[in-house]
């Protein structure tokens, strides 16, 4: 496995390749730009599955070749042992670099640097070098992403079934999981291929309470020592003090289809917007005293239908109209009165078209939250994580207020289609979060780039409200870990959550580098529990056996039966349109069965075959 990478994810999948799935990795990573050497890893759960490197990774003579780091364990002809990190360095994945890393005999390559541009690059040169290679790309661009997949499925090598080509975001992986810590009653939702499930926490039943059924519980929260994954039928049953996550399986809402009619969309218009409240009455009353002079003209003038009548009327309004000299008394002095509303409208008609141009131009500006706004969710950061995380929120209809130092940012233009409110400065100064009104909200997100800056805003916001509920994005475990047990000792009443972008995308990214897939991650606090589909034919955990003898606790655990790709099994079973969740107790997984089963990240790579660590047997 062949990864190349500039932050933080490149190390937590090699990390979770390495760690996990006991691949032989190759890491390049850009040199240090201060001169100085790159350390092997990243901190934090990287750094521990990762110590096996030693050894500095060195320079090249010109700065731009690429060099090796010694790797521990290394096997025949210089290749690593299996499970092992062999460190390399290049300015940047150009020919060279891919030779040097071996790509003409890896097995996958994930590129997943911070720019798009860059990885594209490398995949097309990457796919030339090598038609068999299953390429997993980083993009953000989500559409050029389809593109590029069907673009490099194309160039790969005719009829080899491993040379497939996945295109990835971190922050759309991540971004369902912040939006759930974030939001009280919105549990996480995975949706992949027909499938569609719930994943919802529920506080402790307390002894001589209802517990949720053993099977449906995924997970038992932290008691101090840790959340316990995938807990025995009769452990779940016993820890009546703990919350617990429970899975649940939801159907599909009926579509609502929008109203087309006309008098739907007249409706839909924002025509208060254009006008103030105080124009708007003006025009009324102006419109009621033009209706009035048309109908003491049609009084006043002898044989004189309404409709002419109104048009005398707006002839003398606009003065455009003879003098009514020959005219009756009441005649001339309708016509006067015509002429003094006139003289009345032209500056109402200015001061209309002057605020509605003013409108127009404010459309395009950022808006400032609205007075009398709470129970909001301040966002701080608008960058490409913050981007999707606002798009997640704005789809549920939760009112958002963000906050962000750089006018040019992602998400900048996003927040302005969506015209919701948004906050230009830095949230380190004094005044940015009152100005995002932190003290009505219900929900901080920090999710800058910055661990420090995101911790002093939750410092920050609990001080001027302290029972706000906090989701922070940190990196390293350990920091992490350190502010949730201070955050919850200080504040007991307050919800204190923290998330790493990396470490919920690196599940998905390495179960695309070892071809298989992952439908979706779902954290437990500092921890994430797979989702995924296989097909139990190969498998000796799962083939033969029932759903209760497949399930290891605290590894992994059968939850459904997919639907069958061609609509009958192999031994001639009836067909099975849909997923089949309540598995009765004596059907045996055979040849032609593809189960739903949630795992650790050890649990998948020990059914997955992919470790030589011993285990009990399954049954």
């Amino acid at each position: 496995m062949v990864l190349f990478g500039d932050d933080g994810l490149v190390h937590r999948l090699a990390a979770e390749l390495s760690g996990v799935y006991g691949e032989q990795v190759t890491l390049v990573v850009p040199p240090a730009r201060d001169g100085r050497r790159r350390p092997a890893a990243a901190t934090g759960r990287a750094a521990a599955l990762l110590g096996r490197v030693t050894g500095a990774v060195g320079r090249g003579a010109n700065g731009g070749g690429v060099n090796g780091g010694g790797a521990h364990g290394g096997g025949p002809n210089g290749t690593p042992a299996a499970g092992s990190v062999r460190v390399l360095e290049a300015a940047e994945p150009d020919d060279a670099a891919l030779a040097e890393a071996g790509i003409e005999r890896a097995a996958a390559l994930a590129l997943v640097y911070d720019d798009d541009e860059t990885n594209i690059h490398a995949a097309l040169r990457a796919r030339r070098l090598n038609p068999r290679l299953r390429l997993v790309i980083r993009l953000y661009n989500r559409r050029l992403g389809q593109y590029l997949e069907e673009l490099l499925d194309q160039a790969a090598l005719v009829g080899d079934a491993d040379a497939s080509t996945t295109v990835l975001s971190d922050a759309d992986t991540a971004a369902p999981a912040l939006v759930a810590a974030a939001v009280a009653g919105t549990s996480k939702v995975i949706e992949a291929g027909g499938l569609l499930l719930r994943a919802a926490e529920r506080p402790a039943p307390g002894p001589g309470g209802s517990t949720a059924p053993a099977g449906c519980t995924l997970a038992l929260l932290s008691d101090g020592d840790g959340p316990d994954l995938l807990p025995g039928e009769q452990e779940a049953r016993q820890a009546v003090t703990r919350g617990r996550i429970v899975l649940e399986t939801v159907r599909y809402p009926g579509a609502v289809r929008p109203s087309t009619s006309r008098l739907a969309a007249a409706r839909s218009l924002p025509l208060g917007s254009f006008f103030s409240r105080r124009l708007r009455w003006a025009l009324a009353g102006l419109a009621a005293a033009v209706l009035g002079l048309a109908v003491a003209s049609w009084l006043v003038v002898e044989e004189s239908s309404a409709q002419h009548a109104v048009y005398l009327s707006l002839l003398d309004l606009f003065a455009i109209n003879d003098p009514a000299k020959e005219e009756s008394l009441g005649r001339k002095v309708l016509q006067l009165l015509s002429g003094l509303v006139g003289l009345l409208l032209l500056p109402l008609l200015l001061a209309a078209a002057l605020e509605g141009l003013g409108t127009f131009r404010s459309a395009s500006a950022l808006r400032r939250p609205p007075r009398g706004l709470s129970g909001h969710v301040v966002l701080l950061g608008l960058g490409k994580v913050g981007a999707r995380v606002l798009t997640r929120l704005r789809e549920l209809g939760i009112p958002v207020v963000c906050v962000e130092r750089d006018p040019q940012a992602r998400g900048i233009a996003l927040a302005r289609s969506l015209r919701v409110p948004t906050v230009i400065g830095d949230v380190t100064e004094e005044g940015v979060l009152e100005a995002a009104k932190i003290g009505d909200s219900r929900t901080l997100l920090a999710l800058t780039s910055s661990d420090t800056t995101n911790l002093e805003a939750a410092l920050y916001a609990r001080a001027v409200k302290p029972d706000v509920r906090v989701v922070m994005r940190l990196y390293e475990d350990r920091f992490a870990r350190a502010v949730y047990r201070t955050l919850r000792d200080s504040h007991p009443q307050a919800l204190t959550r923290s998330r790493s972008v990396s470490s919920l995308a690196a599940p998905a990214f390495a179960g695309a580098m070892v071809g298989r897939t992952i439908l979706g991650a779902i954290p437990v606090e500092r921890r994430v529990l797979l989702i995924a589909a296989l097909e139990a034919e190969g498998h000796p955990e799962l083939e033969g056996r029932t759903a209760t003898e497949a399930s290891v606790p605290g590894e992994w655990r059968v939850l459904a039966l997919e639907p069958y790709g061609d609509g009958r099994r192999a031994d001639g079973a009836e067909p099975r349109p849909v997923p089949v969740w309540d598995l009765p107790a004596g059907y045996v997984l055979g040849a032609g069965d593809r189960v739903v089963v949630a795992a650790t990240r050890q649990g998948l790579a020990d059914l997955l075959g992919r470790r030589s660590r011993p285990r009990t047997d399954a049954r």
